[in-house]
């Protein structure tokens, strides 16, 4: 007899319990701080043991939809952008992406950020701004790296613009391509000084409220990287992780 079936693939019933609730969170029935029921309250309401429902809301912590408040019960919580990057970030490593993908991605997303940060910054996204200009100047003047606050001024501009979106998206992007510049400041003294200069032109654009100047500087800045790439003889087709100082995909945190 010919065998027309295969063997069903039977999701362990933990894995049931966290999809039952995510659901509940995602559709808004449970919203952020609500308290879930305890462990055993949720065994008896999924007809399930205690320790199924425990494993299930591990995974719930793991994915940043819950966490423990007072007296240890857990509440519904939505995570922040910058906490779910880690793991995209590293997918993104497993995938193998090469500098010139990510290069080509930052070329779409900077300067149109830039430009509508003009329109939508507020004085205190200003201060934060000229903040980050000045520890960059004075790390410009001692010698020291810039890479951190690199990440962080592009990441103030995004914020600027106040789109959830956009934030989720280019944040393990930047925490991969941003480092990778690293290793060329260290042998290219002017770098760091044009760095800077970059970063002033397209903040005063921001400041001023001129969108193309800020879009201009934006795209100038980015191609710089580009042709830094290239004079230093690295392979823009070469995976991302390969060339990444140890450590610098942690650097989005900044």
């Amino acid at each position: 007899m010919n065998e027309c079936f295969g063997k069903i693939d039977v999701s362990p019933a933990y894995k049931v319990v966290c999809d039952a609730i995510e659901r509940q969170i995602l559709s808004g029935r449970l919203e952020e701080g609500d308290q879930l029921p305890t462990e055993t309250d949720l065994a008896s309401q999924l007809g399930v043991n205690r320790s199924t429902v425990r494993e299930g809301l591990r995974l719930l912590e793991q994915r940043g939809l819950l966490r423990r408040g007072g007296g240890r019960r857990l509440h519904v919580a939505v995570p922040r952008h910058i906490d779910m990057a880690p793991g995209l970030t590293k997918n993104l490593l497993l995938q193998k992406v090469t500098l010139r993908e990510l290069w080509e991605v930052l070329m779409m997303l900077e300067p149109p950020t830039a430009a509508q940060a003009t329109r939508t910054r507020s004085s205190a996204d200003l201060r934060a701004l000229e903040v980050n200009l000045d520890k960059t100047g004075r790390a410009v003047a001692d010698g020291e790296s810039v890479v951190g606050l690199d990440v962080e001024f592009h990441r103030l501009i995004a914020e600027a613009v106040d789109n959830r979106v956009l934030l989720l998206c280019r944040e393990p992007i930047s925490a991969l391509i941003y480092p990778s510049v690293g290793p060329i400041m260290k042998v290219n003294p002017d770098a760091a000084q044009r760095l800077l200069d970059a970063h002033t032109w397209i903040y005063e654009g921001i400041r001023d409220g001129e969108p193309a100047r800020a879009e201009t500087w934006m795209r100038k800045h980015i191609e710089d990287f580009r042709r830094a790439f290239d004079r230093n003889q690295i392979d823009m087709d070469c995976p991302v992780g390969q060339i990444l100082p140890e450590g610098g995909a942690g650097v989005s945190g900044a």
